[in-house]
């Protein structure tokens, strides 16, 4: 039991230590699920991900890696924007993106966007366009104020607001797969402080593979 502790610790950071697109060939060669699923808990990734009829295997994932990378690199222009990797429940490499106070935060009990949070989901709009390949997934939270029965309808809401204006800026309907709202279970900051609590009343932005780019990988790889 300890030896396969040992292995399997050892395979989560040699993944790890790699970029995306090694990373994508590494889970497509062989227990992408378990490990994606590990790696994606320690993230604090949410469960997201298209689904798959079967395994992907190491020339596709490393194909979509390298498309995660790039959509990375993209998502880091934006203003404000705090962008990591971390993995879809099929262990293929996915975007969070989230922002600072410049970006996408919510007054307390509110769902309305204000001039700063429209002006970054413009760009976001354009980043979600210019990857048609892929699915998104919205994820609102709010912070500790209040009861489950007022934050878990308004953090639903917040998604909703940034869903219906991403929109209006042209994003397709058929990439946004998933609004959610969590209510103040997920917090990133002390809700003790205000400003704690600012941080923890945002949304959070998953950009992952759809089934048109797992297909066209495998295509590729093939």
């Amino acid at each position: 039991m300890k030896t396969k502790i040992i292995s399997l610790l050892l395979c989560v950071g040699m993944l790890f230590a790699c970029n995306n697109t090694q990373k994508g060939a590494g889970i497509g060669a062989g227990g992408g699920a378990v490990l994606g699923g590990i790696i994606g808990a320690i993230a604090g990734n949410t469960a997201i991900g298209a689904a798959i009829g079967g395994a992907v295997g190491a020339g596709a994932g490393a194909i979509i890696g390298n498309r995660m990378d790039k959509a990375k690199k993209q998502a880091q222009q934006i203003e404000g924007a705090k962008v990591e990797t971390v993995k879809d429940t099929n262990g293929m490499d996915a975007v969070k993106t989230t922002f600072d106070e410049k970006g996408i935060y919510f007054a307390t009990g509110k769902s309305d966007l204000d001039a700063n949070a429209k002006s970054t989901l413009q760009e976001v709009a354009n980043w979600v366009k210019n990857n048609p390949d892929t699915y998104i997934a919205i994820i609102g939270h709010t912070d500790s104020t209040g009861s489950d029965a007022v934050n878990n309808p308004l953090s639903q809401n917040r998604a909703l607001s940034v869903k219906n204006y991403l929109r209006q800026c042209g994003v397709n309907a058929a990439q946004i797969q998933r609004t959610e709202g969590q209510g103040s279970k997920n917090p990133v900051a002390d809700n003790s402080t205000a400003e704690g609590r600012q941080q923890n009343r945002r949304v959070e932005f998953y950009m992952y593979a759809s089934e048109q780019m797992i297909k066209s990988a495998q295509q590729q790889a093939n």
